[in-house]
C-alpha cells in the first residue's frame, strides 16, 4: 500500500504552486501576452519592454502603390510604412507566447485551388524578440487567407482590395 506523509506531500505541493508563479510571471512580461480585457497591463509590459520590434517588408506584383520596400517599427510605431500602427496591430493579434505569428500553412493543409494573383512579399527583421525570415504569396486558399491575417502589414490585394 502506498503511504504519503506530510513532509513530502507538502514540498511537492510547494514546488508545484513555485512552478505556477513562476510561469505566470513569464506570461505576463511578455509583450505579446495581453488580449482582450487584459490589454491595459499588456501596454504597461510593452513600455517595460526595450524598443527592437522592426521588420522590412518587400511587395512586388501587387499593384501600383503597393509594391515597394518598408521599413516598420513597433512598440513605438513608425517607420516608411504607410500605416505602421495598422500594422503593428496586425503582426500583434497573431502573436501568442510559443507560437510564431509568421508560421507557414502546416503541412499537408487541404487548401482550395484558387489563384490570388501573382503578388509575393518578403518580410525579414526582428519580432518580439525572434528573427523573421519569411516570404508570403497568393498561389492557394490558404496562402491567400495568411496573406489576408497579415493586412495591413501586407498590402490588401485581390478584389476586395481593388477600386
Amino acid at each position: 500500500m502506498f503511504q504519503v506523509s506530510r513532509i513530502p506531500a507538502a514540498r511537492l505541493l510547494g514546488a508545484a504552486a513555485l512552478s505556477v508563479a513562476s510561469l505566470a510571471s513569464l506570461s505576463a512580461a511578455h509583450p505579446a501576452a495581453a488580449t482582450g480585457a487584459d490589454a491595459g497591463a499588456g501596454a504597461r509590459a510593452r513600455a517595460a519592454v526595450p524598443a527592437g520590434d522592426h521588420l522590412t517588408v518587400t511587395v512586388r506584383d501587387a499593384g501600383a502603390g503597393a509594391d515597394g520596400t518598408f521599413e516598420l517599427y513597433c512598440n513605438p510605431g513608425g517607420g516608411t510604412h504607410p500605416d505602421p500602427e495598422g500594422a503593428c496591430a496586425a503582426v500583434e493579434r497573431d502573436t501568442r507566447w510559443g507560437q510564431d505569428a509568421f508560421a507557414p500553412v502546416p503541412e499537408g493543409s487541404v487548401c482550395t485551388m484558387q489563384y490570388g494573383g501573382p503578388a509575393t512579399a518578403h518580410v525579414t527583421g526582428t519580432w518580439a524578440g525572434r528573427p523573421v525570415d519569411v516570404t508570403y504569396d497568393r498561389r492557394d486558399g490558404c496562402e491567400i487567407s495568411r496573406w489576408d491575417r497579415m493586412v495591413p502589414l501586407l498590402p490588401e490585394v485581390g478584389a476586395r482590395g481593388r477600386s
